[in-house]
């Protein structure tokens, strides 16, 4: 069995069909696109309703030992891009259930070990789902904890047995998920600031979580 590895990219939108090209051709078995909303980059152009932007997320579970071909053809890809075109990532899948068969799960010890070879750049992914339409109230108390930015993916809530209902249908809520990459040194500060967003003082409004990430590159043209 095989160790596996999830790769994120995140490209402004209608380049990630560009990069899942290349990177099937590079032997990746695809990858499925999401479309979210880069958040400004400051609090100011926030505040001006500037500097937003719509993004494509693309996510790729790969065989780790392909992990390092695939990325640098990523990378290759958007070379002639603008620089700061987008980033890219990656995260430990420690199985794959495919086809009713799961693989990996005899790896997942040695694929968590992978992870800690990043020590030089070590980053954390923050996921924030709140209900819709606080997510900017969210960033504005990341960014003055020292995140750069973020990006929005729309989603929705499940219903629960004894959920509200509307002529006999559940009310699922629709949401914001966030997601926000910082230096690992910075997350406890990011994640105290979060905290003491009203909307997610409140039971049901919200939770918030890290993961932590390697491989983390620019992509685009070099300065």
């Amino acid at each position: 069995m095989s160790a596996f590895s999830l790769i994120i990219s995140i490209v402004p939108h209608d380049k990630g069909e560009k990069l899942t090209k290349a990177a099937v051709e590079a032997g990746s078995g695809g990858g499925s696109v999401l479309m979210g909303r880069g958040l400004a980059s400051s609090n100011f152009g926030a505040i001006l309703g500037t500097g937003e932007t719509t993004k494509d997320l693309i996510y790729m579970v790969v065989d780790s030992e392909k992990k390092a071909e695939i990325m640098n053809v990523i990378v290759e890809s958007a070379k002639n891009e603008k620089s700061a075109f987008g980033c890219l990532f990656t995260m430990v899948a420690d199985s794959l259930l495919k086809a009713g068969n799961i693989a990996g799960m005899a790896e997942a010890a040695s694929l968590k070990g992978e992870e800690k070879m990043n020590e030089e750049n070590k980053k954390d992914m923050i996921t924030v789902i709140v209900n819709k339409g606080f997510a900017d109230d969210v960033m504005f108390a990341a960014r003055k904890a020292g995140a750069s930015g973020g990006t929005v993916i729309n989603a929705r809530g499940t219903a629960r047995e004894g959920d509200a209902k509307f002529f006999g249908v559940h009310i699922v809520p629709e949401k914001d998920m966030l997601i926000i990459v910082v230096d690992s040194d910075k997350k406890e500060a990011v994640l105290s600031a979060i905290k003491e967003v009203k909307c997610l003082k409140e039971p049901g409004m919200g939770i918030a979580f890290s993961s932590p990430v390697g491989d983390f590159t620019l992509l685009g043209k070099k300065k």
